[in-house]
């Protein structure tokens, strides 16, 4: 068959494949790399277009695992990673932050378990403060792996726009995992938000990967008030 073109028609031909039945549900499709060479292309291109089904539903993707057509499709939220400065600007208010801290150490063996990565790795350990008209508005304690990174460390620019804006704007995921939860304010949280420990908070964990690269685990506590919005 001729190669389809761009990862729009790559889309089209999965999806009809799957409607055709070709793949039933519950099957494991051919890897990234093999459609990729079926269809001559690059394999970021048949990335893309698995990525797109899979946000719709239409798809299951898990690490080493691979791409299963979905047993039973449905529609999903629309979560893309924010940065913080538009949203809380988007919001109408004055967005400021500052770095807390920022050093290469060993995490704990529950974060480089979290990351895939063996004991002894040594990742950017990077805390920052948000702020949305002086007040604080996110806790942000964060895990970087320095593989993916250009000089396999945070340049100076990312003191200057946040580490969150920064990875966003240069650094591509692939995938990644992402956990809800209402928790009880620890002391260091409680402490940076000024609130009282054990108050409730609205907290978002977040893992990226590109490919089989980690790139960051993140934890971000927000201070009391704030709204999750997205799309169906």
């Amino acid at each position: 068959m001729s190669a389809p073109k761009g990862w729009e028609a790559i889309r089209a031909e999965v999806l009809a494949r799957i409607d055709r039945r070709d793949w039933a549900p519950g099957a494991v499709i051919p890897s990234e790399a093999d459609l990729a060479e079926e269809f001559g292309v690059a394999r970021a291109t048949v990335n893309r277009a698995l990525r797109e089904l899979a946000r719709q539903g239409v798809v299951e993707r898990r690490r080493r695992a691979g791409t299963r057509v979905a047993t039973h499709p449905v529609r999903k939220a629309t979560l893309d990673i924010p940065v913080t400065r538009l949203e809380v600007e988007g919001r109408g208010q004055r967005y400021e932050f500052r770095l807390l801290e920022r050093v290469f150490a060993a995490p704990p063996p529950v974060v480089a378990g979290r990351l895939g990565l063996a004991p002894g790795a040594r990742l950017w350990h990077l805390r920052t403060l948000h702020f949305a008209d002086g007040r604080p508005y996110l806790y942000e304690d964060r895990w970087l792996n320095p593989a993916p990174l250009p000089g396999r460390a945070p340049p100076a620019e990312a003191a200057q726009i946040s580490i969150n804006e920064w990875l966003v704007r240069n650094v591509a995921y692939t995938f990644g995992d992402i956990s809800f939860s209402a928790e009880a304010a620890g002391e260091a949280e409680a402490a940076h938000l000024g609130i009282a420990p054990g108050a409730a908070l609205f907290v978002i964990e977040r893992t990226t990967w590109a490919g089989e690269v980690p790139i960051t685990l993140v934890r971000l506590a927000y201070a009391p008030g704030y709204r999750l919005h997205t799309l169906l």
